[in-house]
């Protein structure tokens, strides 16, 4: 009997030119998520200016996002483990389509914006979770032929970095120049979103608590056969043996037939043997295909060491994965746009295109760096975030927009570093059954970042900009510090 491999299995030998590329078009889900998620914040200007909401109304929508999100981030990954990826992904995503359906009618009421933004982190937090465990195992054999658990990983951040960089882009756009601007900008997404539910559509299921359920009812299914077919023939064995004995022993002497007996209690020894080995050999698989670690305190250490490892590692990183581009589209913007009078709009969209899309310029820059050491892609993702709010405390001190782009660009880059070294660590450390789990523990507080700008504007209240800023660059470093660190006491 041919066993299909599981999830994580080595790669075949031999090219796969026909193998479907099944990520591919899982990766659109992740992309229609990053597209909702940005295309409100390239319209914050827009809603000051055409609505009259205030900035702290503003921020407060940027924030709300976040206390969706957060949740579903968390209770999704073991609902995507438990009952697999697919379902999720779709749930996750029909909640994306409706949020953006009230926020297209928050212009007629206000109050709408509120649920429609706290739907789209809900909806983005399920299907971050469960869309890039999905990702990551349809880019991993037998599915795909990703040359390794991080570069199978890296491509769920690659397809969520497009769609920030192209939903606030085009939003904005819209926005700056069609009729109904806050209704029109969000037809986009709609279009996106129902697209690429249609392109995944017959993507295969990868959960492995599933995809080990049918293996297992395979194998169970097979040693029932087998065992059927295998006393159909002992009987079928035993009925033309004893009808040979009963003819022999019309002819021949008691010796013979004490023979006959001799020879039947051989066989049945034989037989008994035989089960015994059979048994042996059953022992001996279900000791193989035990779960690594089941005993006690093996089992416990095994868990303990990638939790550890998360803790120290990646959680560090993880809050600057997103506030680096928050403060990029949220905050400086409106500190460095008096002068673009009637282009506030365009200028948001710029940012927001720019942000994400050095983040995605960086890629091979993040391979190569993981290649040389386990923490060098966090070092320089966290580098360039400190540089990049250095130069946006100087853009805003001197009230520059280009040098405000060159700051975007900067945390772009340092975002696009830390999210791939998160998404690398997370898929190294994570075992196939806890893939999703530990994918949403790393999300989560990476979305914290999105009250970056919250936080921004209660200390404005006491502090500069400028020194806010600079504040923040400092912290950024003081991290760099520590992960340089921990991550030398790892080498060694």
């Amino acid at each position: 009997m041919t066993i299909t491999a599981t999830p994580g299995a080595p790669p075949a030998t031999g090219r796969h030119p026909h193998r479907p590329r099944h990520w591919l078009r899982a990766g659109w889900l992740m992309t229609a998520s990053g597209w909702s998620a940005n295309q409100f914040s390239a319209l914050l200007g827009a809603y000051r200016a055409d609505l009259g909401l205030t900035t702290a109304a503003t921020t407060g929508l940027f924030g709300v996002y976040v206390l969706g999100l957060v949740p579903a981030l968390l209770l999704a990954g073991p609902l995507a483990d438990r009952h697999g990826r697919r379902p999720l992904v779709y749930a996750a995503l029909a909640v994306s389509f409706l949020s953006t359906c009230l926020l297209m009618a928050g212009p007629a009421a206000t109050w709408l914006l509120w649920p429609g933004r706290f739907l789209t982190g809900l909806g983005a937090g399920a299907l971050l979770t469960a869309g890039s465990a999905w990702v990551k195992e349809l880019s991993s054999p037998p599915h795909g032929t990703a040359a390794t658990p991080g570069a199978a990983a890296r491509r769920s951040g690659l397809f969520l970095s497009a769609g920030f960089a192209s939903g606030g882009l085009a939003a904005a756009l819209i926005a700056q120049w069609s009729p109904h601007p806050m209704v029109m900008a969000y037809l986009p997404h709609l279009l996106l979103a129902t697209a690429a539910a249609v392109s995944a559509a017959r993507v295969p299921e990868t959960s492995p608590s599933l995809t080990s359920s049918s293996l297992t009812r395979t194998l169970r299914l097979h040693n029932v056969n087998t065992e059927g077919l295998r006393r159909v023939a002992s009987g079928s064995t035993s009925a033309a043996n004893a009808g040979a004995a009963n003819a022999n022993a019309v002819d021949r002497n008691d010796a013979r037939t004490n023979g006959a007996k001799t020879n039947r209690a051989k066989t049945n020894g034989a037989k008994t043997n035989a089960a015994e080995a059979n048994g042996a050999n059953a022992a001996k698989g279900l000791a193989a295909n035990a779960p690594a670690g089941g005993a006690g305190g093996a089992g416990a250490a095994g868990r303990r060491a990638p939790t550890r490892s998360f803790r120290r590692l990646v959680l560090p990183v993880a809050p600057w994965v997103f506030a680096a581009p928050a403060i990029a589209f949220a905050v400086v913007p409106g500190l460095v746009d008096a002068g673009l009078d009637g282009w506030e709009t365009a200028y948001a969209g710029i940012v927001t295109a720019i942000t994400p899309g050095a983040g995605l310029l960086v890629a091979p820059l993040a391979r190569r760096l993981a290649a040389r050491h386990r923490v060098a892609t966090a070092l320089a993702g966290l580098a360039a975030v400190a540089v990049g709010l250095l130069v946006a405390a100087l853009a805003v001190a001197h009230t520059q927009p280009a040098v405000a782009l060159l700051a975007a660009a900067l945390l772009g880059a340092g975002y696009g570093l830390c999210v791939a070294h998160g998404l690398t660590e997370v898929a190294a450390l994570a075992p196939p059954h806890r893939l999703a789990r530990l994918t949403a523990g790393f999300w989560a507080v990476c979305y914290l970042g999105f009250c970056a700008p919250y936080a921004f504007t209660l200390l404005s209240g006491a502090f500069s900009p400028p020194a806010i800023l600079i504040a923040a660059a400092v912290l950024a470093a003081l991290t760099l510090a520590v992960v340089a660190l921990r991550g030398v006491r790892t080498a060694s």
